[in-house]
């Protein structure tokens, strides 16, 4: 904490001789202002300032608004590929980038270059002219200027998409620049899966530290009575991804409330459970298939403080030695107290084979089970994370969900890593359950 000190200034008051030179003073009196009269004026006018730039900062940075419209826009140089339909392929993401680009060119060298924020390719589908892309525009100015933000707008496109230069051409069968509110536009804007924390570096639940806000915001804390239980993972606007034994005692899911944020107490959201799905195979006084859904009653509206990890696909492959990420409010020791703000941890994925060693777990690591952590111990899961996500970043920083906090001895002991629900195993499961 840095610490103030106060300081105090001496002033001294004194006479001066008269020097019996100088000129006369008329009737005897000295027009100049006395100091404390200097310091008044002074003071008075660096408040009067302050006000003045104090206001002119509040309504030129402080009191703005955002503004959402969806555009339409052809591309007929290009013709429709079912690629464009799979988020985070490379030819879709490919052509976002490109899209985005072009539209950030025109309006950064326009008049509304600094109410302009950015443009996201919401959708890509087909059509007799080629392809055409819905975009979400979003732009920032103060309240007296959002009259004129969407006129403004439409005129540069039309303006700039009439030459043949440009790859992009005006959609003409839909109304132009449609207006969206807020929330329908953010819920946009971050609908596309894994995007989360930058990546960064090592370090435990039981020996972790304090996830930053957004890092992680398809974390989700499964309750009861407002009391954390298990972690679960936000996997579409309705969907929890979470491990079966959560539900041993208490299977009713009128008892459940989901809560999201990074805080226990407040939470920044919560939804009542609709359904609970546990896998069929899965027993209570096993491992192996330690997995179930959790349906919300009411869908969530995606910000950049909730939205959904990416799932893997079947064939998505971890290597051992990879680094990954759990996260959750569990105990920061076995036995310990449960946090009530999000922790993470950084662990690296162990082969089943080293799992499955005499002097680790001796076989009973299972091929729909994932190894995580180190063999010298500390970092790890421990009671309270259960149902929680275990995920790998690939290119672009995007997450994907490749574990599920399942079991293990201890936390943190030395050859006792981590074992995790393998979501790629149970990736055909997920889908008959969730069309997801």
């Amino acid at each position: 904490m840095v610490s103030l000190e106060t300081q105090q200034e001496e002033h001294l008051h004194g006479r001066q001789k008269q020097n019996s030179s100088r000129p006369a003073i008329l009737n005897g009196r000295t027009s100049s202002l006395k100091p404390w009269m200097i310091v008044l004026i002074v003071t008075a006018v660096v408040l009067t300032l302050a006000i003045i730039i104090g206001l002119l900062v509040y309504f030129l940075a402080f009191d703005q608004k955002s503004h959402y419209y969806r555009a339409s826009f052809q591309i007929p140089s290009i013709e429709y590929n079912p690629e464009f339909s799979v988020e985070h392929s490379n030819i879709r993401t490919e052509l976002e980038q490109k899209v985005n680009n072009e539209i950030g060119k025109i309006f950064q060298s326009s008049s509304l270059n600094h109410q302009y924020i950015k443009s996201h390719v919401a959708n890509f589908r087909s059509s007799n002219d080629g392809l055409k892309a819905d975009v979400l525009l979003k732009f920032q100015t103060t309240s007296n200027n959002a009259d004129t933000i969407k006129s403004q707008a439409g005129n540069i496109l039309h303006k700039k998409l009439k030459s043949n230069e440009r790859f992009l051409k005006i959609d003409t069968s839909l109304p132009y620049l449609r207006e969206m509110n807020e929330a329908h536009a953010e819920h946009i804007l971050n609908s596309c899966c894994g995007l989360g924390k930058e990546y960064p570096s090592m370090e435990r639940i039981a020996d972790g530290q304090i996830a930053n806000k957004a890092d992680w915001p398809w974390q989700a804390s499964l309750q009861i009575d407002g009391i954390h239980f298990c972690g679960a993972s936000l996997i579409s606007d309705q969907w929890l991804l979470t491990a079966a034994h959560c539900f041993d005692t208490y299977k009713n899911p009128k008892l459940w409330i989901a809560s999201f944020g990074t805080t226990l107490s407040p939470p920044l959201m919560r939804r009542n459970v609709q359904l609970i799905i546990v896998h069929e195979n899965y027993a209570a006084h096993k491992h192996d298939s330690d997995i179930a859904v959790v349906k919300l009653s009411t869908p969530v509206l995606f910000s950049e403080d909730v939205h959904r990890v990416c799932l893997p696909d079947a064939a998505f492959e971890v290597l051992p030695n990879s680094r990954v990420f759990v996260t959750g409010w569990g105990a920061l020791k076995a036995n310990g107290p449960f946090p009530n703000t999000l922790r993470q941890v950084e662990v690296e994925i162990i082969s089943n084979d080293v799992c499955n060693q005499v002097n680790v777990y001796g076989g009973a690591v299972s091929s729909g089970m994932i190894c995580a952590g180190f063999l010298t111990g500390k970092r790890d899961a421990c009671e309270g994370d259960s149902g929680g996500p275990l995920v790998v970043a690939r290119n672009r920083n995007i997450w994907y969900l490749v574990g599920i906090v399942s079991w293990g001895i201890g936390c943190g002991k030395e050859n006792k890593p981590g074992i995790y629900t393998r979501v790629t195993h149970y990736r055909d499961w997920i889908k008959s359950k969730t069309n997801i």
